[in-house]
């Protein structure tokens, strides 16, 4: 008998874009050209937190949601994030966001 993965639900894609940590830290994936650029560092992302807080936040709630959802893969101890085996599956609701920056309220990626 083979196992069926259910695809991610379109509630589970608006939950993992939830927060404007986590849509930074995706669309920062979506928009590398190569496996080398889709490697973010945690310290490469534009936030209006101060450091420590977003990274004990990146670490403790945004990281470890997106991680699960399979959006992501993070190394911990190297301290960056790859796209994760479900990432072209929120794709399509990044790149909306992402072409239409310009259309959006200030804040919001």
């Amino acid at each position: 008998m083979s196992e069926e993965v259910a695809a991610t639900s379109f509630e589970a894609c608006l939950e993992a874009l939830g927060h404007v940590e986590r849509r930074r830290l995706l669309l920062s994936l979506l928009n590398g050209t190569s496996d080398e650029d889709r490697a973010v560092t945690l310290d490469q992302l534009d936030s209006d937190a101060e450091d420590e807080t977003l990274n004990l936040s990146m670490h403790h709630v945004h990281l470890p949601k997106l991680e699960e959802s399979g959006f992501i893969d993070a190394n911990r101890q190297e301290h960056f994030v790859t796209r994760g085996p479900r990432f072209n599956e929120i794709q399509p609701l990044l790149e909306l966001l992402d072409n239409n920056r310009g259309q959006l309220p200030d804040g919001w990626v």
